[in-house]
């Protein structure tokens, strides 16, 4: 199939094979309907339908168009080689954008022990991140984070992390659109516009966010024995899920305020030198557990704490998924691992 498109830098169109040769497949956005596909013969002059081909409305639909066009390029690997220079065995170097498209992220958010890693990946990318990659990265991140949007309203599964998230994104979006102009974007404006919308869409959909009651005749939370839900609340690392699990019952509400519940949270997440020097005290005399997390919590960052992560390779300089491998010559390989948190990961590609 020779290549054909409107770019030659670009991924080109997609085409399906029919009897009289070849035509081509316009799919329009949402902006459009979802269900409005639509396949253009190669020899039509006129790409679009009805109204929508006049002049003034042509670049905007061109670049709707191109923005849900999925990329073309779906890389699954399960492990990259880092190069921060070039060498006489090897030339040039790793991008944060090439990292982010070859690893596999899009099967990771499967993943429930990799899903919160990604997505707090993908917060920090949306925080100060988001120039720094390509157009094909960027493109590849909206798609992934679609993906993220899905499974959630879907698996009801963390919606306060992803709403963070959103929330991050739409303000660097706009302070990118408005506040620094359109010289620091990679593509046309209406793209971004058009992103901005759909972030805006992704936030009602789980503000109206409804989970419904589980209907079980098996044994609930609530019939597992005092000391059972105990040491279940005590395995909790966020606060927020400690609160919320102390609002369904009276029973949980007592055991989300115990202090000594609060004191292993305060020193899983911070130092003892930190809380220290920021102690009250009660009226009685003694420490306000609680009170201290949430001090500290506006002063100092929080220890993270995620069930499996992307690790590190010093010996062969690969950035891998521990559970897949990577080809180590190394005589101790686990000895050369290094856990890589998701400030970690972005620092490695910052030259």
């Amino acid at each position: 199939m020779p290549f054909l498109g409107q770019d030659w830098r670009s991924p080109g169109w997609s085409w399906r094979k029919v009897e009289g040769g070849w035509q081509r497949i316009v799919v329009f956005g949402h902006d459009l309907g979802d269900d409005h596909n639509v396949l253009c013969d190669v020899n039509e002059e006129n790409l679009f339908v009805g109204d929508l081909g006049e002049p003034s409305n042509q670049k905007r639909i061109k670049d709707i168009c191109n923005h849900n066009t999925k990329s073309q390029c779906d890389f699954s690997d399960k492990w990259i080689y880092v190069q921060k220079e070039s060498t006489k065995e090897r030339h040039g170097y790793c991008t944060l954008g090439e990292a982010f498209n070859r690893l596999d992220f899009s099967s990771a958010i499967q993943d429930l022990r990799r899903f919160n890693y990604v997505a707090k990946l993908f917060q920090l990318i949306a925080r100060s991140q988001l120039t720094s990659l390509s157009g094909g990265a960027q493109k590849n991140y909206f798609n992934i984070l679609d993906k993220i949007v899905r499974k959630v309203l879907e698996d009801h599964y963390n919606p306060r992390l992803i709403k963070e998230l959103l929330q991050d994104l739409s303000s660097t979006l706009h302070t990118l659109t408005k506040g620094m102009g359109k010289c620091v974007l990679v593509g046309s404006v209406n793209v971004w516009l058009c992103r901005l919308d759909v972030i805006h869409t992704w936030q009602q959909q789980l503000n109206n966010l409804h989970i419904p009651k589980q209907i079980s005749n098996g044994t609930k939370f609530c019939d597992l024995p005092l000391d059972t839900q105990n040491t279940i609340l005590y395995k909790f690392s966020d606060a927020f899920d400690i609160i919320n699990l102390g609002q369904a019952t009276p029973t949980l509400h007592i055991l989300s305020e115990n202090k000594n519940l609060w004191k292993k949270l305060c020193l899983f997440h911070f130092s003892e030198r930190q809380f220290s020097m920021n102690m009250g005290l009660t009226a009685s005399g003694s420490v306000d557990w609680k009170g201290l997390y949430f001090t500290l919590q506006k002063h100092h960052p929080q220890r993270e704490h995620y069930g499996d992560t992307l690790h590190f390779c010093r010996h062969c300089s690969i950035l891998f998924w521990k559970d897949c491998g990577h080809p180590c010559t190394a005589v101790d390989p686990d000895h050369s691992l290094v856990p890589v948190s998701p400030q970690h990961f972005i620092d490695l590609f910052k030259f």
